[in-house]
């Protein structure tokens, strides 16, 4: 079983498309590697992000398992929902193990263990998880084109930054430029 998730996780980082056409990679305890691919990610990310400001570690987690189910929504519906292929009729479930899957490069997060280290390996990690998104969701919508998985992850992210940037703009007490003096 450990094995199991092993080969699945070295797959994901080497971005191996294969992983994500094989519906042996999809069966019983597939939800339940892509859950603790997404929770390992966001300890990960609270273990770097405590070199320069304190974390917390727990709600870190669930938080990773709160955006995995906010991606997975956004891909399958703008993927399969809005714009789809002709052969793009994929259950929610596979989406979700997908983009489970493509976060595997976040859990090299736990490498960021000086305020020096933590910026670029941030940086590369992100965009290695979009590179596995994209993959994934040409993969798993058996999308034609690499153009249109770019988008649909884009697309996806964009709506996703534009609510959070919302949501804490909406929680901030902002105080008016004109009153700063």
């Amino acid at each position: 079983m450990f094995g199991e998730f092993l080969n699945i996780f070295f797959r994901s980082l080497k971005l191996d498309k294969s992983l994500y056409k094989n519906n042996a990679y999809f069966g019983e305890a597939a939800i339940y590697f892509a859950g603790l691919i997404m929770i390992l990610d966001g300890v990960a990310g609270a273990v770097a992000a405590n070199t320069i400001v304190k974390t917390a570690i727990g709600l870190s987690g669930l938080t990773a398992i709160f955006t995995w189910f906010v991606w997975s929504i956004f891909i399958y519906v703008i993927g399969v929902k809005l714009f789809p292929d002709k052969e793009s009729k994929t259950p929610f479930k596979k989406i979700l193990i997908g983009v489970g899957y493509a976060h595997a490069p976040g859990i090299l997060r736990f490498f960021a263990v000086t305020p020096e280290l933590m910026i670029p390996i941030i940086f590369i990690t992100q965009f290695w998880i979009f590179a596995g998104l994209i993959i994934s969701t040409k993969q798993i919508l058996n999308l034609k084109s690499n153009f249109k998985s770019f988008g649909i992850v884009i697309l996806a992210f964009l709506i996703i930054a534009f609510i959070s940037i919302a949501f804490v703009m909406s929680r901030m007490n902002a105080i008016p430029i004109s009153t700063v003096s």
